[in-house]
C-alpha cells in the first residue's frame, strides 16, 4: 500500500492534553474535578474538600506507573485522568533516580554536573507515554495541574522581565508543553490602582475584578505576565471552568 494511502485531513478529534498552571487556591483541582467523569492521580494531599474519585496518595514514581497502567489496562468507566500535582511528581521522579545512582541528591546523581536532571526526563518520556495511550487507546481526556513560579525571561527582542511558568525543572517543562495541546495559566484577574502612601507618595496595589475575591480565568496565550499555548485557536482568556475551556473548544472548530 502507497504511503499516500495513510494520508489523513480535518481535525483531530480525539481528547484533549491540558496542563493547568497557577498559585496555590486558585482553582486547578475544581477544574480537574468537573471534567468528564475523572479519576486522579494524586501525588500531593491537597483534594481533601473536593468530592472526586481519586487513587491512594502516590508515594514512589513506581505507584504512580502502576495506577496509570491500572487505568490503560483494567476495566472502567472513567474518561479523564487528571494528576495532580506535576511538581510533586517531578520529586518523585527525582527520588527515583536518585534510588537509581545511589545518591541522595538530584545533583549528584551520575557524577553531577546536571546529569540527574537529563536522565529524570527518561521517566517523563515514560509517564507522557503513559497518558498518550489514556487518550489513544481508552479515549480519555488528560489533565495535568501544577503550581506556578516566577522566573526571569530573557527576551532576546526586548529587556529582561520575570513571568510565571509552571515550577518544573526547566528540562521536564519544555518537554510537558511540547507534548501538551494547551498550557494554561490559571489566575484571578486583577487591577491595579493607586493609593496614597503618604510622604512617600502613591504606591500600586493589586485589587480583584468581580465577586468572590476576583474573576478566576485561563489565559491561553504566551505574553509578558505568563507562558502559555494552545492548538485550538482559544480566546486569550476564558473562564476557569471546564464548561469554558469545552465551549471555547468547541468555537474554535467554526
Amino acid at each position: 500500500m502507497s504511503l499516500l494511502g495513510n494520508i489523513t485531513t480535518g481535525r483531530d478529534n480525539r481528547p484533549p492534553r491540558l496542563m493547568i498552571y497557577g498559585q496555590e487556591g486558585v482553582g486547578k483541582s475544581t477544574f480537574g474535578a468537573n471534567a468528564p467523569a475523572p479519576i486522579f492521580v494524586q501525588t500531593e494531599d491537597g483534594l481533601g474538600e473536593i468530592d472526586c474519585a481519586k487513587f491512594p496518595l502516590a508515594k514512589s514514581l513506581v505507584e504512580v506507573v502502576e495506577e496509570l497502567q491500572a487505568l490503560r489496562d483494567e476495566a472502567h468507566d472513567y474518561k479523564s485522568v487528571v494528576v495532580d500535582s506535576l511538581d510533586w511528581l517531578e520529586r518523585l521522579i527525582f527520588d527515583e533516580v536518585c534510588r537509581e545512582y545511589g545518591v541522595r541528591s538530584i545533583e549528584k546523581a551520575d557524577g553531577g554536573f546536571g546529569k540527574g536532571y537529563t536522565h529524570a526526563i527518561v521517566h517523563w518520556r515514560r509517564i507522557l507515554s503513559l497518558l498518550d495511550d489514556l487518550r489513544n487507546k481508552r479515549n480519555m481526556a488528560v489533565i495535568l495541574l501544577a503550581h506556578a513560579k516566577v522566573e526571569r525571561f530573557e527576551d532576546p527582542e526586548s529587556s529582561a522581565y520575570d513571568r510565571y511558568t509552571p515550577r518544573l525543572h526547566k528540562n521536564a517543562a519544555s518537554l510537558i508543553s511540547e507534548w501538551a495541546d494547551a498550557v494554561m495559566f490559571a489566575t484571578k484577574r486583577f487591577r491595579v490602582q493607586k493609593e496614597n502612601a503618604g510622604f512617600s507618595g502613591e504606591r500600586g496595589i493589586a485589587a480583584p475584578i468581580g465577586a468572590g475575591g476576583g474573576d478566576r480565568i485561563l489565559r491561553t496565550n504566551c505574553g509578558p505576565a505568563c507562558m502559555a499555548k494552545n492548538r485550538y485557536n482559544l480566546p486569550e482568556e476564558i473562564a476557569l471552568s471546564w464548561q469554558s475551556f469545552i465551549d471555547a473548544y468547541g468555537g474554535s472548530a467554526k
